[in-house]
């Protein structure tokens, strides 16, 4: 939302501070990093150590602080509690939302929080099978208006992918709904936000960034994945993504301090990953949305790499056993 300037300073003072006050205020907040700062900075943040929207002086505590409160009002187990949805029809729904998100242009970090605000609501209220769609699309209504920095895409843009199978009012009743049941609360690190760093950490060119959020995005349709925080599963895509690709080494130091797991802490989700990428290739699954999406030149065609089926059959054997 955009706010003047007057009734920025409105709230505090008659009249906004002289222009020279400012300048003088502004060098004090953002100034330049001292030699002894620039020495405590991470060496995956060292590119950024002059762009000041990076925040790299505190970026290792603001993550720390994701790493806690990713386990605060998350997602939890509600099969059992929904008579009328299963894991098939969850599965359909995400891949409704995932085709709806890309169709829309939207950003990553929206799919990734209407994918939270769905499973979320679901593990607090009992819903029909038929209101699901609905859910989904109102889910992703207010995903957008919370992440998107130009929300140029209307309800209307929303009925119209939607097919006109609701109306404009329900829409709006569903989303008041949520976030009623949500109070409010959408402040939440998502996979995304973890994804973001450990692309870094992973010193990841255009390529493994693409298969490391192809395999984010798979994670999106696994729900057997919600009893796994969110930092794990983003750990989990980075070496998925590493085997695919067939990296050396798999994992790395670095990896594992921005992570905080160990190679082995990993495995079992990244299989979980790469049994979804296989799945993938089967036209009549759930998850082919993201292989024909990501297996586009728009993304490095990822998807059409050979799953890392070795990570699998290393299970079967007993190998990396966890």
């Amino acid at each position: 939302m955009d706010f003047k300037q007057e009734k920025l300073w409105g709230e505090f003072v008659d009249t906004p501070p002289a222009l020279e006050e400012t300048r003088v205020f502004v060098p004090c907040v953002a100034c330049a990093i001292s030699k002894k700062q620039r020495l405590e900075i991470d060496e995956i943040d060292l590119p950024d150590v002059n762009n000041q929207l990076a925040v790299v002086e505190y970026i290792t505590d603001l993550y720390n602080f994701y790493k806690q409160q990713q386990h605060v009002r998350r997602p939890m187990d509600y099969m059992e509690k929904q008579a009328e949805i299963n894991v098939q029809l969850r599965a359909t729904a995400i891949k409704w939302t995932i085709a709806a998100h890309f169709k829309l242009g939207l950003s990553r970090e929206t799919l990734y929080l209407a994918v939270y605000i769905i499973d979320r609501y679901l593990t607090l209220e009992y819903v029909p099978k038929r209101f699901l769609l609905l859910v989904c699309n109102s889910s992703l209504l207010i995903a957008s208006k919370y992440e998107e920095d130009e929300l140029q895409k209307n309800v209307d843009d929303f009925m119209e992918v939607l097919c006109f199978q609701h109306t404009e009012e329900s829409i709006i009743r569903m989303e008041k709904a949520i976030l009623n049941k949500l109070e409010w609360y959408l402040t939440v690190p998502t996979a995304f936000m973890f994804l973001v760093r450990f692309v870094k950490a992973a010193k990841a060119n255009k390529k493994l960034e693409n298969m490391i959020y192809f395999y984010g995005e798979l994670g999106l349709m696994e729900y057997t994945l919600i009893r796994y925080c969110p930092c794990m599963v983003a750990a989990a895509a980075v070496y998925a993504a590493n085997c695919t690709l067939r990296k050396s080494p798999l994992w790395t130091d670095t990896l594992q301090r921005h992570t905080s797991y160990s190679e082995s802490d990993v495995l079992e989700c990244a299989r979980i990953l790469v049994k979804a990428h296989l799945a993938a290739l089967d036209d009549t699954h759930e998850c082919h949305v993201l292989y024909e999406k990501y297996g586009d030149t728009e993304f490095d065609c990822v998807a059409l790499y050979r799953p890392a089926v070795d990570l699998i059959e290393e299970s079967k054997s007993g190998t990396f056993a966890t």
